[in-house]
């Protein structure tokens, strides 16, 4: 009787020993897998990184390519501009010689 309660005993002992292993490995494996997780997440991160930077650069040329175009239609405006006023001076030139012409004819016609 002593013998089997001591069996009895023991078999409760290994029982809770394989179940105390068994939630070990559980949590090994659990931690295992976090790790891997991390690991490949970290590995996707830095396959990524490239790709941002060069997103990054892409963009970073396109703005550049904005701003020179900026700059080229600003450059039309000034020019545009210039011509605008060239021409109003060339027609303040022109009034101007008209005016003559008529004081120059209004003088030859005066006695």
């Amino acid at each position: 009787m002593l013998l089997l309660l001591l069996l009895l005993l023991l078999l409760l002992l290994l029982l809770l020993l394989l179940l105390l292993l068994l939630l070990l490995q559980l949590l090994l494996q659990r931690l295992l897998l976090q790790l891997l997780l991390l690991l490949l997440l970290l590995l996707l991160l830095l396959l990524l990184l490239p790709l941002l930077l060069l997103l990054l650069l892409l963009l970073l040329l396109l703005l550049l390519l904005v701003l020179q175009l900026l700059l080229l239609l600003l450059l039309l405006l000034l020019m545009l501009l210039m011509l605008l006023l060239l021409l109003l001076l060339l027609l303040l030139l022109l009034l101007l010689l008209l005016l003559l012409l008529l004081l120059l004819l209004l003088l030859m016609l005066l006695p």
